[in-house]
């Protein structure tokens, strides 16, 4: 650029010399025209010779690669969101599990002197006082963690037939309702839920059962037993955490259905 200008100044000069042999430099109109371009030659290298050019150039830079570097955050967000409800569910079987462990106490102990008890192949499981419930109800669940959700479902039904009086009774029945739910069942989840109401109002897992029937109906778009469910969940159980998943979903229905 220094080179092209330094040609265009001596070709400015070469102009204003041939000029003046013809005629006054005041009144010779190539003088006052090269006068112009000169002068604005001037103002070019003025520009040329300010740093700030190179600086917006390396600042336009900076902000293309800042975008490139969002662009990729964004991408992993998204993926990450899509699978946070599985991640969810799958934190929420753990703690669950661990929770049933903690809620049945030490291992049964049989009294000194007892037969200890034999599985024997190809036979129904014995009656809830022989302890089998527990081992019943360990199995189906495991189902449940390995995402076998029909057999999960026959599992936990046979065990609701097998051991009704079962101190897990409650629990194998809010699973069952589950097993309907993940594989988006809500019309067949609803009863099943509804059952943990009905049957066992003192469960732990009422609120579970209650949010869950506001879920099943907010998929059906039932807007309004969706949310009756879902205050109903805020009002008997605040400060919980299924009284701040009803609070989102009400958001979400309220943006939704308006």
């Amino acid at each position: 650029m220094k080179a092209v200008l330094t040609g265009l100044s001596a070709a400015v000069a070469g102009l204003i010399l041939a000029g003046c042999e013809t005629t006054s430099l005041a009144d010779d109109p190539v003088y006052l025209r090269v006068q112009d371009l000169d002068a604005r030659l001037i103002r070019i290298e003025r520009v040329l010779d300010n740093d700030s050019l190179v600086q917006m150039a390396t600042s336009l830079q900076q902000l293309q690669t800042e975008i490139q570097g969002l662009r990729g955050e964004v991408e992993t967000l998204r993926f990450e969101t899509d699978n946070a409800a599985e991640r969810q569910r799958n934190l929420y079987l753990d703690l669950d599990q661990r929770l049933q462990a903690l809620e049945q106490g030490p291992p049964r102990v049989a009294p000194a002197g007892a037969a200890p008890t034999v599985a024997v192949p190809n036979q129904s499981p014995a009656p809830a006082a022989s302890g089998n419930d527990q081992t019943a109800y360990d199995a189906a669940f495991a189902l449940i963690q390995t995402r076998r959700y029909d057999e999960a479902q026959a599992a936990f039904g046979g065990f609701l037939t097998l051991y009704p009086d079962s101190p897990l009774a409650d629990n194998a029945q809010y699973w069952l309702a589950e097993t309907f739910y993940v594989r988006q069942q809500y019309v067949a989840a609803l009863p099943e839920f509804q059952k943990v109401i009905d049957g066992f109002p003192q469960s732990a897992k009422f609120q579970d059962a209650l949010l869950k029937i506001g879920y099943c109906h907010y998929e059906l778009e039932r807007w309004d037993a969706a949310r009756n469910a879902l205050e109903q969940v805020e009002r008997q159980f605040p400060n919980t955490a299924a009284a701040q998943l009803a609070t989102e979903r009400l958001a979400r229905l309220a943006q939704e259905a308006g």
